[in-house]
C-alpha cells in the first residue's frame, strides 16, 4: 500500500501557476494550502482542487512551514512553491518511491528554473537538489530568513525528473524580491550579532559574482547567466550594506 502523503503549499497571490502546481500533486491523499492573505484567485483555485486552506499572516517561510506541519496528519509530506510543479517524470518517480519507501526518510528532487529567456543549466542553479519529499518525523527545518532548509535526519535518496520553477514574472519582480529578502537577511544577521562594513559588503558581492559567473559557469547560460550574476552581486552588496545601516542604528 502506498505511503500516505500530504502536499503542502504556501501561497500569496499565486494564481498564475497554482492550478498547475496542485494538478501535479493530484496523487496526494491531502492537499494543504497555507495562505497569507491572497486577494486574487488563489483561494478559489485551491478550494476547487479540494485543498484544505488555512490562513496565517506572513512572518517568513520557516514559521509558515512549522505552522503547516502542525496540521499534517500523514507520515509523508511533499512541498512545492506556488510557482513550481512536478514534471511528468518526477511525478512518476515520486509515486514509485512512495509505493515502497523502505527505510528511506526523504527524497532529493532536482529543480529546473526559468530565467529571462531560458531554463538555467549552470550558474549554480541546476540541478539545485532540494529535499521536498520526506517523512515528517525525519526532517528538521533549518536555515536563516528568508530561506528555509529541510534537513534530513535519516536515510535519503535522489529522484529523477525535475521540479519546474518559474520564480520571477520579470526583472522588476526579481528586484522587488531582492529588496525584501535582503532586508530580512540583514535583520536576521543583526539579531545574531553580525557586523559589516562597506569593504566587507563589496568583497562578498564580488565573490558572489565571480563564483556564479565564472566558477559555476554562468557564462554558459548566455545573457540570462550574466543578468543572474549581476543580480547576485546586488543581492550580496545590499544585504551587507543593510546590515551596516542596522549596526549604526544600534550603536
Amino acid at each position: 500500500m502506498p505511503a500516505a502523503i500530504t502536499g503542502v503549499i504556501l501561497t500569496f497571490n499565486g494564481e498564475k501557476w497554482l492550478e498547475q502546481t496542485l494538478a501535479s500533486l493530484d496523487f496526494c491523499d491531502t492537499l494543504l494550502v497555507v495562505d497569507s492573505g491572497s486577494t486574487d484567485r488563489t483561494l478559489a483555485i485551491a478550494e476547487a482542487a479540494g485543498a484544505q486552506v488555512l490562513h496565517r499572516d506572513w512572518e517568513g517561510t520557516i514559521p509558515q512551514f512549522r505552522f503547516a506541519f502542525e496540521h499534517v496528519k500523514t507520515p509523508w509530506i511533499i512541498t512545492l512553491d506556488q510557482d513550481e510543479f512536478l514534471s511528468p517524470e518526477l511525478k512518476k518517480s515520486v509515486t514509485s518511491a512512495l509505493d515502497a519507501p523502505g527505510d528511506t526518510g526523504g527524497f532529493w528532487c532536482p529543480r529546473r528554473s526559468w530565467y529571462l529567456d531560458r531554463f538555467i543549466r549552470h550558474s549554480g542553479w541546476y540541478p539545485d537538489l532540494l529535499l521536498r519529499v520526506f517523512r515528517l518525523d525525519q526532517v528538521q527545518i533549518r536555515g536563516m530568513l528568508p530561506h528555509e532548509e529541510f534537513h534530513p535526519t535519516g536515510t535519503t535518496a535522489r529522484l529523477t525528473g525535475d521540479i519546474v520553477h518559474y520564480p520571477y514574472a520579470d526583472l522588476a519582480e526579481h528586484l522587488d524580491k531582492i529588496n525584501a529578502y535582503t532586508s530580512l537577511a540583514a535583520r536576521e544577521m543583526a539579531a545574531k550579532g553580525r557586523r559589516a562594513n562597506v569593504t566587507k559588503a563589496l568583497a562578498h558581492a564580488v565573490g558572489k559574482f565571480t563564483k556564479q559567473y565564472l566558477l559555476k559557469q554562468g557564462f554558459r547560460d548566455g545573457r540570462a547567466g550574466l543578468v543572474l550574476a549581476v543580480h547576485s552581486f546586488l543581492y550580496a552588496f545590499q544585504k551587507y550594506m543593510k546590515l551596516v545601516e542596522l549596526n549604526r542604528r544600534d550603536s
